[in-house]
């Protein structure tokens, strides 16, 4: 986070100081692309182009299928949803919660990076499995229920804010900050799954392919996993805060 919660302050302080913490999120998210990142988006266009249009609806499909699976089985819902609890208790247990899953993740990638390249390759499907959990947990610490599809899709564009390019997070920042307001589908057959998986897929790119040289492969592989859970819990706690304060809670 940008700063040390004030855990113990006075809960419109500490509401007041999450304000603080949302705008400069906020400015963070809408900064437009600079060079060096429209440089680099630049040069994974054409990689993209050059791959086989086999390959993406290969990858498209097997990101989908195991998505969708994470999201609609019975087993993402872990927990009840936290009720009668102010937000700085909530933001307390969402930062242990991040810990956790951040620690289990660097262990996860630390062991796939030292085992060569298939190994790494069965990483790709487990660090995904591992953020989703994490966000189901903490859809439930801020009070939301999995059993409503609408949590489950808002969840499903918390990961996608997280890993998206700077050109494309805007677009999805504006579809979650005024969530609450609008109607939603109840199926996910309507889900943009090549462009959420395109996404995804070039934003961890480069940090990934690390994890297979030899040798370097253990600590690039956990320090890759650890970054990636925590920017996926923090995108979420600010998302679930945002939420939070709209609705007057």
């Amino acid at each position: 986070m940008a700063a040390t919660p004030p855990f113990g302050a006075p809960e419109d302080v500490y509401e007041a100081w999450v304000r603080e913490e949302l705008r400069c999120w906020r400015a963070e998210v809408l900064k437009p692309p600079g060079l060096a990142s429209r440089a680099a988006r630049g040069v994974q266009q054409r990689v993209n182009r050059i791959i086989p249009e086999k390959v993406h609806a290969a990858v498209t499909r097997v990101i989908e299928q195991m998505t969708r699976g994470i999201l609609t089985g019975s087993h993402a819902v872990t927990a009840r949803p936290l009720s009668g609890v102010p937000l700085s208790e909530r933001d307390r247990r969402a930062l242990a919660a991040i810990a956790s899953y951040r620690t289990a993740a660097a262990a996860e990638g630390g062991v796939a990076g030292a085992g060569g390249f298939w190994l790494a390759v069965a990483d790709f499907p487990a660090l995904i499995a591992i953020k989703i959990k994490l966000l189901f947990d903490l859809m439930a610490i801020y009070g939301r229920s999995g059993e409503d599809f609408a949590e489950r899709l808002y969840l499903l564009h918390i990961f996608e804010l997280a890993f998206s390019s700077a050109d494309h997070r805007a677009q999805v920042f504006h579809t979650l900050e005024d969530w609450d307001r609008r109607e939603h589908p109840s199926h996910l057959d309507g889900f943009n799954w090549r462009s959420f998986q395109q996404e995804y897929r070039d934003y961890i790119d480069l940090a990934k392919m690390a994890q297979l040289i030899p040798l370097i492969g253990a600590p690039v592989g956990a320090v890759v996993n650890w970054r990636l859970t925590e920017r996926v819990g923090h995108t979420a706690m600010n998302a679930y805060r945002m939420r939070w304060l709209a609705q007057g809670e």
